[in-house]
């Protein structure tokens, strides 16, 4: 096999499918990345058996063939060089790899034992503008929890109900949504649990004006997004009924700027180490919210200007929670509900994507 490619071109290649190998696994093939040369295209392919990529690049083919490279190696090795034509050639003995006066030869891995990507039968589909489906995936990951004994939790929770695509995290702490209208006029509803670092990584990638398709099989998700596809299992088991525990009416709503209390809620956070708590005090009359945080080691108070009314309460919430949610936000401004002080608050943004962050509270 001999081709010829751009060094940034087989970089971003092997950065996307370099994801998908294994560096646990007792099978060293899946450590390597599959490299099929043929016509003017490369086909990149990954996996370790839960989760497969497949990337296909154009190039200038002299020979076709295959081959398995490893994979960190392989790349860290194309990151080194210099933005220029990269020329590889390959043997019995292994690869050559040259960019200008770079050189070097690494052992290859039989492309026979690379095991063959999935064909798989695709029950449902829908696509979704790329940066619509990764904003949803920013605002909610940070909820998702990290407990591998409860693996639903660990996923999102997508679904598409009468048009709205949504997505869901929960850690029974927090609970962060995120919904958004597609256009998908012959799309069925349905509701998959997708791995939350799957997710990441499709969030990671170069962002563009192009749509993302996502397809369900029985057992499986197909995300494609311009020439690379990603198939991974869905996760087993079933989600919670989060909707039951969302409040559906409060007893006072506040309008206040997200970048100062998010500034706020950091400045209480300094006093302590994980789990800190900060005491919200919601004071209608006068349209104040005064932070509050006292720990053996300081205290804080910080008021704060709000739009809003209701009924005044105290609440305390943790603050490494109240950063993850204000910060997975956006927009100048920022919803509190709130029903009492025993009850989980609820903090909302409007717009082309909503986003709710329900928190449990802390005691004060």
């Amino acid at each position: 096999m001999k081709f010829s490619i751009n060094q940034t071109e087989l970089q971003n290649a092997l950065g996307t499918v370099l994801k998908g190998t294994s560096s646990k696994s007792t099978l060293p093939i899946l450590s390597g990345i599959f490299i099929e040369a043929k016509e003017d295209s490369l086909i990149f392919q990954a996996t370790n058996l839960d989760l497969s990529i497949q990337y296909q690049a154009k190039a200038l083919v002299e020979e076709p063939g295959k081959t398995v490279l490893p994979g960190k190696l392989f790349f860290d090795i194309v990151k080194s060089m210099n933005d220029a034509a990269v020329h590889i050639t390959t043997n019995d003995e292994g690869a050559a790899i040259i960019c200008d006066s770079s050189s070097f030869m690494i052992r290859t891995l039989d492309p026979n034992d690379f095991p063959s990507f999935p064909k798989v039968e695709i029950l449902q589909k829908i696509s979704v503008p790329f940066e619509t489906f990764t904003s949803m995936i920013k605002k909610v990951s940070k909820a998702a929890s990290r407990d591998e004994s409860k693996p639903a939790l660990t996923g999102i929770n997508v679904t598409l109900e009468d048009g709205t695509l949504s997505m869901v995290t929960t850690d029974s702490y927090r609970l962060a949504l995120a919904s958004a209208a597609v256009k998908n006029d012959n799309a069925e509803n349905f509701q998959a649990v997708i791995s939350s670092v799957f997710m990441a990584d499709i969030a990671s990638l170069p962002k563009t004006a192009d749509d993302l398709t996502l397809a369900l099989t029985e057992n499986q998700i197909v995300v494609t997004y311009q020439d690379t596809v990603f198939i991974n299992r869905k996760i087993e088991g079933t989600y919670p009924a989060y909707k039951r525990i969302i409040p559906t009416s409060y007893v006072t709503r506040i309008r206040v700027s997200r970048q100062q209390l998010i500034s706020a809620v950091r400045r209480a956070s300094l006093l302590g180490n994980t789990g800190v708590s900060v005491k919200f005090e919601v004071d209608v009359p006068s349209h104040t919210l005064q932070l509050s945080s006292t720990q053996d080691n300081g205290s804080l108070k910080e008021t704060l200007p709000f739009e809003g009314d209701g009924e005044n309460i105290e609440i305390g919430f943790n603050c490494a929670y109240v950063t993850d949610g204000l910060s997975s936000a956006d927009g100048d401004e920022i919803f509190l509900e709130l029903t009492s002080s025993a009850k989980a608050g609820v903090f909302k943004t409007e717009g082309e994507c909503s986003f709710l962050y329900l928190v449990m509270p802390m005691r004060i």
